[in-house]
């Protein structure tokens, strides 16, 4: 058998022990900000579920469902597909366990983390198994909570100390609105066809309005002179957006207006943003959380007509950009044994340290020399060693060292206490 099928599929990562800490530190964050400050509840949905709850919601036309998503049948031939993004799963709950019920506070906010799949090409803050931070509000159609959404995922960031980021926002504005300007801009794009790349061709007949979110440059100098999507709002949609930038405003949050902004999910409507980063860990500017207001999809998973709004949040470019935390879950006591008669011993000395004391303790089990041992309690930080000797498994007394000064002290086994090791 071939040695890469001993290897990690293309585009996954192995979250090793040295990494876990800033996982922790998103988890932490998460919670305090999404969970405590904005009293978000934290929801977990299935890794898989049915293909239709990601073609309908994400559209056909997205290069999501198109090109991107992990989809196969099961034994019982039901085609399935492994998460994309975590709206769809998170909407289906909220209807099939009847969340929108007059038992629960409106509106019904909710947080996620969990890990997405996309088949794409592997680079910089971009795999194919990727993990996801967002929230989810069903039941509130006002734009002052739209414009807390925003807040809320700008607080996140503030907890990692991010500077650089700037907040791209738009209006897709109501159903009248984007049809209206759906047709001026198909009209306009037609005399363009023969310009436009292969994808956007496509796109002019399934979802001209993605056509706006090309990077291709020869689509860009196209779309110089396309319609203007806010020109196009009318009063309602103008007057809510309105709101929205001027609750912004009072916020104290700099954004800049962007009428190309038009998301790469279908199901948007009025409010949509996107925060954007140009640290040079990234090499260049890129997007590390979008989201926006959209409505009808509870509907269309059989729940009541619902206003909603989310974002998410893709923590491999976070990480990238926040680099490394220190690891504040040091080792209390490394144990160092003279040689194996003590080892029993030691073993029963490290279930009681941990028992008596929830300490974090390690021992060396393979028999090495002391000075290797405590090469190994340096490297692991150890706050303390207690040497483990014949003499002291005779009297019952330990010899405890703070590894930071060398200092020591004999404490008789029996009379050990917490303050011994403060």
């Amino acid at each position: 058998m071939s040695d890469k099928f001993f290897q990690k599929p293309k585009g996954t990562a192995d979250l090793l022990p040295a990494v876990q800490p800033i996982w922790q530190k998103i988890n932490q964050i998460a919670q305090d900000v999404f969970g405590h400050r904005y009293r978000f509840g934290k929801i977990d949905t299935p890794l898989f579920e049915n293909y239709e709850i990601f073609s309908r919601t994400s559209g056909d036309s997205s290069d999501v469902v198109s090109k991107e998503m992990y989809d196969f049948k099961d034994k019982g031939d039901r085609r399935m597909a492994l998460r994309p993004e975590g709206t769809a799963g998170v909407v289906r709950a909220y209807v099939e366990n009847k969340l929108y019920g007059p038992e629960y506070e409106k509106p019904v906010n909710l947080y996620y983390l969990e890990s997405m799949f996309r088949y794409e090409r592997p680079q910089a803050g971009r795999m194919r198994e990727f993990h996801q931070v967002g929230v989810e509000s069903f039941g509130s159609d006002s734009p002052y909570l739209d414009a807390q959404i925003i807040q809320m995922a700008i607080d996140f960031f503030k907890e990692f100390k991010l500077t650089d980021l700037v907040v791209k926002i738009n209006s897709l504005g109501d159903d009248e609105s984007r049809t209206a300007f759906r047709t001026a801009l198909v009209d306009y794009l037609v005399g363009f066809q023969d310009q436009l790349s292969e994808d956007s061709k496509k796109r002019l007949q399934t979802n001209p309005m993605r056509i706006l979110d090309s990077k291709d440059r020869n689509d860009q100098k196209v779309l110089l002179n396309a319609p203007h999507l806010l020109d196009y709002l009318n009063q309602d949609s103008k007057s809510r957006f309105q709101k929205v930038t001027s609750a912004l405003d009072d916020f104290g949050i700099e954004y800049v207006i962007d009428d190309k902004l038009v998301r790469g999910l279908d199901y948007y409507n009025h409010t949509i943003f996107e925060i954007e980063t140009s640290d040079p860990k990234l090499k260049s500017a890129a997007t590390i959380c979008g989201g926006g207001r959209y409505s009808g999809m509870v509907e269309d998973f059989g729940g009541p007509a619902t206003p909603a709004i989310g974002f998410g949040i893709g923590l491999e470019r976070l990480i990238t950009l926040v680099g490394e935390v220190e690891n504040q879950d040091l080792v209390d006591v490394y144990i160092v044994q003279t040689d194996h008669s003590v080892n029993a011993f030691a073993n029963l000395l490290a279930k009681q340290l941990r028992e008596r004391f929830h300490f974090g303790v390690l021992l060396d089990y393979t028999n090495r020399s002391m000075k290797s041992q405590f090469k190994s309690a340096d490297r692991t930080q150890a706050r303390y060693s207690i040497v483990v000797g014949e003499q002291e498994v005779s009297n019952k007394e330990l010899t405890i060292k703070k590894m930071v000064d060398g200092s020591q002290k004999k404490v008789l086994l029996q009379q050990l206490k917490i303050e011994d090791f403060l």
